[in-house]
């Protein structure tokens, strides 16, 4: 029987095998812990992030509340498409990193969806 995390990193290799990121669109990557939501837009044929955003931010920090919920998910969303409309980042592809497309990822893309960010 397979655990939850051999089967998240089966989805996030066969993810990672479609989904580069380029200068004209970079990834939106997405990480999760049990704590913090963490979200950034990389260049891969660089190797550079450009922009990043986490509930460890001082806007979403000081907010009481636990950071992990869709709430917050929603707050790191519109920070990360914020900041990428800022740097001049319209279009990018989504990397969801192996977990599933449902609650605290869906909510994050959503929002970011929703701030002009184009997937």
């Amino acid at each position: 029987m397979r655990d939850r995390k051999e089967l998240k990193e089966r989805r996030h290799k066969r993810i990672r095998k479609k989904v580069f990121g380029t200068p004209e669109r970079p990834r939106l990557c997405v990480y999760k812990s049990l704590n913090h939501i963490y979200a950034q837009i990389i260049d891969d044929t660089k190797g550079n992030t450009i922009v990043s955003a986490s509930t460890l931010d001082k806007e979403i920090r000081q907010l009481p509340g636990n950071k992990s919920n869709i709430a917050f998910a929603k707050k790191v969303g519109e920070l990360i498409a914020e900041r990428a409309l800022n740097v001049g980042v319209t279009k990018i592809v989504f990397d969801r990193a192996g977990y599933k497309y449902h609650g605290c990822i869906k909510a994050l893309a959503d929002a970011a969806r929703e701030k002009g960010l184009q997937f």
